[in-house]
């Protein structure tokens, strides 16, 4: 059972996280020895355990997997309407989907009544941290608002009858009574505009500015961008838009929007008209003390983009959750952006380590190899300074699941150690022999863009694919690039970004390297093509068109949508390859 508390009471909070790190070790044997005894006798481990739920069989005999060696079995339950007892022993209520674009494939994960209850304890935990800290280093929040966007997508069904939802859309349709009523509307443009007229409205309020991920809140910041006229409009004369017209929208902001405010309309007007919307959070929401948004891993890349908008807030990356679980609290929430670590909890589910070298690249470690298991450590065996592959065994019929994620062990919170998350080990981008990850690319980029800082630039947003209409095939990086300073982007210097290019292929690996140096090169040089400004927001369009969530929107860093490359080389203003080929020996 898992202990419930207040997490305004933040006394009480704080004893829970402090024994519960105190003793991650026995609590993670706990947890297995409940997660076996509960689930042993389901068709998936009974297959490797004979319906004996013992510890070290399982270790021994339960192999690591990934999401496509246990589709089949979700498939059976969601699209068959066979029973959750094929997985796990706990009812199965509804399905957690993937946004499907950081991967490539939208991956449906079961989530069950018990599964919610752990969660909620989580969010509990994650309150105290964040009540304490406000506590302790803000004064006047207490008289505040939170102004946290969240929007949600139309329930679907499976062929088998459960409900397909995303983990935030899981959340707030089961806590109805927690949120506003305009949060519930299903057409996100009208939620996504109702939310930000009351938080106009409200501006002086406002304490605090949040969304889940950075890349959610760069498109609410391009949204606002293109409607603050018409809602300071609507400020001004105390009416809404008449295209707002659902119900739920109307209903709450006539709450808030009750009167004609000319004062406030030309308070917006006159720092919406800057020409540069450099610090607009901090210029729109004057009272605001923190921005609340996840920056780790994949989000990393945005970090300079939020810094620019957010006028130097510190910038709060709470949680390291996903579909599958819950992992770990940001204990440190004033920490550097780039500094973030995570202390995981022990009790959320049952987590192994898969070591990975340092210095090599993560995917060269055979996914199927029988002997993986016998080089995993669990969560009380880690050490600092290693990185890791994350496994997880869950309650709801995840076991030693392959997470695709690498972590960096930082150091210990009590007896738990603190995690920094890095970008997934998933290949985005792949031509004959070479095989380049996320990880590796988004090095790459981040090496290249320095190029271009001295400038002004930073990078917007990026995103791949490899063109193979060709032969030699090639990468192309689709860069869209800012200037602080809000002015047209001018004409590229050729040189300039011909170096950019040049220099991703030289932060590249040995095998790029070397298929590039080839007498007969089996890779062309790698191209550049930089998109108009606002291209990434009409990519993300078209993702949400295909029922992607806003609220956990990640830009693919691999596009094999033949129309998102239509959408994205529609927009192309410069093309640029690189001139060098680069040099093996570094």
């Amino acid at each position: 059972m898992l202990p419930t508390f207040d997490p305004r009471d933040t006394e009480a909070g704080s004893r829970i996280l402090e024994d519960i790190t105190s003793n991650a070790g026995h609590i993670q044997e706990q947890v297995l020895e409940e997660i076996l005894t509960k689930n042993a006798s389901t068709d998936y481990l009974k297959g490797f355990l004979n319906g004996q739920s013992d510890k070290g069989l399982f270790k021994n005999k339960v192999p690591v997997v990934d999401y496509e060696d246990i589709k089949i079995y979700i498939d059976r339950i969601a699209l068959d309407g066979e029973p959750s007892r094929i997985l796990t022993n706990e009812s199965i209520t509804e399905l957690l989907k993937s946004s499907g674009t950081s991967g490539g494939k939208q991956k449906w994960i079961p989530k069950t009544a018990e599964e919610g209850e752990r969660r909620a304890f989580f969010s509990c935990l994650c309150d105290t941290v964040l009540n304490s800290f406000e506590l302790r280093y803000f004064q006047g929040l207490n008289d505040g608002k939170a102004l946290l966007f969240v929007l949600i997508n139309p329930d679907i069904r499976t062929p088998g009858g459960l409900v397909l939802r995303t983990g935030s859309e899981s959340e707030i349709k089961n806590r109805k009574d927690r949120y506003p009523q305009f949060i519930l509307c299903e057409d996100t443009n009208q939620s996504l505009y109702s939310q930000l007229l009351c938080g106009l409205v409200q501006r002086d309020a406002i304490v605090s500015v949040g969304t889940f991920f950075a890349s959610g809140l760069l498109r609410i910041i391009k949204f606002f961008e293109e409607h603050w006229q018409e809602m300071s409009s609507n400020i001004r004369t105390g009416q809404m838009s008449d295209w707002i017209t659902d119900p739920n929208c109307k209903r709450a902001v006539s709450l808030i929007l009750s009167k004609q405010m000319p004062d406030l309309a030309d308070s917006i007007d006159l720092v919406c008209q800057e020409k540069s919307w450099e610090g607009i959070i901090k210029k729109i929401w004057p009272r605001t003390k923190y921005v609340m948004a996840i920056i780790t891993g994949s989000m990393a890349q945005y970090i300079p983009a939020l810094e620019f908008y957010t006028g130097g807030l510190p910038v709060v990356s709470p949680v390291y959750g996903s579909s599958e679980a819950f992992f770990g609290i940001n204990m440190k929430p004033l920490c550097s952006p780039y500094d973030v670590s995570y202390t995981f909890i022990p009790n959320m589910a049952y987590y192994e380590f898969l070591p990975i070298d340092n210095h090599q690249d993560p995917n060269c470690t055979n996914r199927k190899d029988a002997h993986l298991k016998d080089h995993i450590v669990d969560l009380a065996n880690v050490k600092v300074g290693q990185h890791y592959e994350l496994l997880v065994t869950t309650f709801t019929g995840l076991y030693r699941y392959r997470m695709g994620d690498i972590v960096l062990v930082t150091g210990f919170h009590n007896s738990t150690p603190q995690f920094k998350f890095g970008q997934r080990t998933n290949v985005v981008l792949s031509i004959h022999t070479d095989k380049t990850t996320e990880q590796d690319l988004q090095k790459a980029v981040a090496t290249a863009i320095q190029i271009l800082e001295p400038l002004g630039f930073f990078l917007l947003d990026y995103s791949s694919y490899a063109d193979t209409s060709s032969i030699p095939g090639h990468y192309v990086l689709f860069w869209e690039l800012q200037l602080r300073s809000n002015d047209i982007i001018p004409e590229l210097d050729q040189v300039k970004m011909e170096k950019c290019c040049s220099l991703v292929e030289q932060s590249l690996d040995q095998k790029y390297k070397m298929l590039r140096n080839q007498s007969i090169s089996t890779i062309g040089p790698l191209e550049i093509r930089v998109v108009k400004q606002g291209t990434f927001n009409v990519l993300m369009d078209f993702y949400l068109s295909q029922g992607t969530s806003l609220n956990q929107y990640k830009t693919p860093k691999n596009i094999k949508s033949e129309k998102a490359i239509e959408i994205l080389d529609s927009r192309v203003v410069g093309k640029f390859y690189s001139r060098e080929v680069p040099n093996q020996d570094s």
